[in-house]
């Protein structure tokens, strides 16, 4: 293992950032925490994975003499775990949708198609909302024509 604080403790002290890092941007887009939308998820699971992997690589493959420690490279995490923390703040303030009315079986609805608004209950036993001046009157009743008289063939020519 190539982690020795006492040896070379800011090599030591990166790939433990590098870990935690990945493993926090893999838990932030493996569990939907914040209600982040599924490509911004799939981004944080990716990047967690490069970190994570790069940090095992690191700490148990790596055994070259020199090292480049890219500080630039912790800022995308932070990003991303502003946003995960972003959303998880608008989604708690973002009222829940209303409910809807509990289903009545055996409700009485109101005659000539007057029903009440969305979101409206009927009321229980009482007057049903009267229609409003706007609204069109009661249907007429449908048009019946009268019968024709029977099929009666022509007369004959008379010669």
């Amino acid at each position: 293992m190539n982690l020795d604080f006492d040896v070379d403790p800011l090599f030591s002290w990166y790939v433990v950032l590098l870990a935690v890092s990945g493993i926090a941007l893999l838990v932030i887009g493996a569990v939907n925490l914040g209600g982040l939308k599924a490509g911004w998820r799939f981004l944080n699971v990716l990047v967690g994975i490069g970190f994570a992997g790069y940090a095992y690589y690191l700490a148990f493959v790596f055994e070259g003499a020199s090292y480049v420690i890219f500080f630039k490279a912790f800022i995308l995490p932070v990003l991303l775990i502003i946003n995960a923390v972003k959303a998880m703040v608008t989604r708690s303030q973002t009222p829940a949708a209303p409910a809807a009315p509990p289903y009545q079986p055996n409700a009485q609805y109101p005659q000539g198609g007057q029903y009440p608004q969305q979101g409206a209950q009927y009321p229980q036993g009482g007057q049903y909302p009267q229609p409003s001046p706007y609204q069109a009157a009661a249907p007429a009743a449908p048009y019946q024509a009268t019968p024709a008289a029977p099929y009666q063939p022509p007369a004959p020519p008379q010669s």
